[in-house]
């Protein structure tokens, strides 16, 4: 806190000096010794106060309150002056437009649909038809090396031979007739023995 802040609060709480009090623009009640350009301005709540931060506010009256300093007006200036005259007005009103002006651009849309449209129907059908013909034809020498390809006999003929041996080995088990342990049956129940 600086010096400047802590005397104006020794003051206020010995009763020398009224504070004046004014709300911002969103209900933020401030308060000064007088609101006048160098004096200390705080943030009142409920507890205690606290310096306001840099920046612009609005007050309820319409003025805006400019803070350079944190804690000290740098001046307060009229609601008029808070736009520079020659910043474009971003926050115009919203236009908007009217049932004839929305008619026209639809129908200026179906328009600009229709043409494209039938300059699509204009290309030939035929042309179409010709142009694909001629790109999935198939040479006729193609046609006939295939043929020959496909009317030559096999290299050699698959025999079959049901008599051939079955080479099944067989699974001898070590001591059938041991007693089973919990072990041997888990490892039944996991490899469905």
């Amino acid at each position: 806190m600086k010096s400047s802040e802590m005397l104006t609060e020794i003051k206020t709480l010995l009763g020398l000096v009224k504070l004046e009090q004014m709300k911002l623009e969103n209900g933020t009640v401030i308060e000064a010794e007088s609101f006048e350009a160098g004096n200390d301005v705080f943030i009142v709540s409920e507890e205690d106060k606290v310096a306001i931060p840099v920046g612009e506010y609005t007050l309820e009256n319409g003025q805006v309150l400019v803070i350079q300093e944190e804690g000290v007006i740098g001046e307060i200036k009229e609601a008029a002056e808070e736009a520079p005259a020659d910043a474009p007005a971003e926050e115009e009103e919203m236009q908007y437009v009217s049932k004839e002006e929305f008619a026209a651009a639809i129908d200026e849309i179906k328009m600009m649909i229709k043409e494209m449209m039938s300059s699509k129907e204009e290309v030939k059908e035929d042309e179409l038809k010709e142009e694909v013909k001629e790109e999935l034809s198939i040479p006729q020498e193609v046609v006939e090396a295939v043929k020959e390809d496909l009317s030559a006999p096999a290299a050699e003929a698959i025999k079959h031979n049901p008599e051939a041996t079955n080479n099944k080995v067989e699974m001898f088990q070590y001591s059938p007739n041991r007693t089973r342990s919990t072990k041997d049956r888990v490892l039944e129940k996991i490899f469905n023995l």
